[in-house]
């Protein structure tokens, strides 16, 4: 497996992670209060947004410019 195509695995199961983990503080506050992430609420989102336009980047632009 070349470097390029470790980096898009690595960022489709950084986007699954991060996406599960929202959903974790979305839909069950009250475990993720007691576990004290209940503030990570909105940079999880934010973060999982950011990471899936870097993915449609990376795939549309700059992988038409890297060497195979």
């Amino acid at each position: 497996m070349s470097l390029k195509h470790f980096h898009i695995v690595f960022l489709v199961f950084a986007i699954l992670c991060d996406a599960a983990f929202w959903l974790w503080l979305q839909f069950m506050p009250e475990e993720a209060a007691n576990a004290g992430a209940a503030g990570l609420k909105n940079y999880a989102g934010l973060l999982c947004v950011a990471l899936l336009v870097y993915g449609v980047w990376y795939l549309v632009k700059k992988m038409r410019t890297i060497i195979v």
